[in-house]
């Protein structure tokens, strides 16, 4: 199977990077903060802006400040924070405009992709830069029109069903990586893989899923 596209987006948690036990590690002290139980909290915070968890969660509280005690907790643990196979690999082989889209803030993104050797993105969209976050369509066509793209050819990797579907409401293609959700909660996506290492960029503007994957 063969994607064209002249940009691709990448989201970060999950799909760059895998951060799941500093995320976990977070938001149960948030739980236990608020005394909720944290095996009904963890569930519903993956691949959405913090703020908006804090809102869903806890609609009675100051999510502004509520936001902040996360984003400071997750910022400042990076421990166990490290690159998904073959993600570093795959980026350094691009020479196509490409960007970092993640529903975390800047704060806290930029700790983990330095923490996991992320190359410096060229443009990023961070979660405080959009006032919907996934998987509404904003955060993907903010980082086009950054790129200068049209939304149609670029690329998305999501790992998370409101990614997918922030991708598609903006009208790209989205390849899933089953590093989150396993592979039969992720049949929206265009195609599924378990990692980088599962595809390769062949220029100029094409890649390639090796044999053995499945959309």
């Amino acid at each position: 199977m063969i994607f064209e596209f002249d940009a691709i987006l990448f989201d970060l948690d999950g799909s760059l990077v895998s951060s799941i036990a500093a995320v976990d590690r977070a938001w149960t002290a948030f739980a236990n903060r608020h005394h909720l139980d944290a095996s009904f909290v963890l569930p519903q915070i993956h691949g959405r802006r913090s703020i908006d968890s804090i809102r869903a969660l806890l609609p009675h509280v100051d999510a502004e400040e509520e936001d902040a005690w996360i984003r400071n907790r997750e910022a400042t643990d990076t421990e166990g924070v490290f690159a998904l196979p073959g993600a570093i690999e795959f980026l350094i082989s691009l020479t196509c405009p490409w960007a970092v889209v993640t529903s975390g803030t800047s704060d806290v993104a930029r700790a983990r992709m330095r923490a996991a050797g992320v190359p410096t993105p060229p443009i990023s969209v961070f979660g405080e830069d959009v006032e919907r976050g996934k998987p509404a369509p904003d955060p993907f066509l903010l980082a086009a029109k950054r790129l200068n793209q049209i939304p149609e050819r670029c690329l998305v990797f999501e790992d998370t069903v409101a990614g997918i579907r922030s991708g598609h409401a903006a009208n790209m293609k989205a390849i899933a990586l089953s590093t989150s959700v396993p592979r039969d909660g992720l049949a929206e996506a265009d195609a599924i893989i378990k990692d980088f290492r599962e595809i390769r960029f062949e220029s100029p503007g094409q890649v390639r899923l090796l044999p053995g994957d499945q959309a």
